[in-house]
């Protein structure tokens, strides 16, 4: 049986990341520096996250059960 092919990345830009999570850019590098997300640099300058990424930090369970 052939082992399951991973999810492909998508990546996307910091402000496209602020506008599928409905923040601003800057709370985006705030969770980047605090280790929420991982930023991908592509250059210098630019950077991009992984929306799978992002999925799987927010769909986290919260509270007591």
């Amino acid at each position: 049986m052939p082992s399951p092919i991973p999810p492909r990345r998508r990546y996307a830009k910091l402000a496209e990341a602020a506008e599928y999570l409905q923040v601003t850019e800057r709370t985006i590098r705030q969770m980047i520096t605090d280790g929420r997300l991982t930023g991908y640099r592509n250059g210098p300058r630019i950077v991009r996250v992984d929306l799978n990424e992002i999925d799987a930090a927010v769909m986290k369970p919260f509270g007591a059960s």
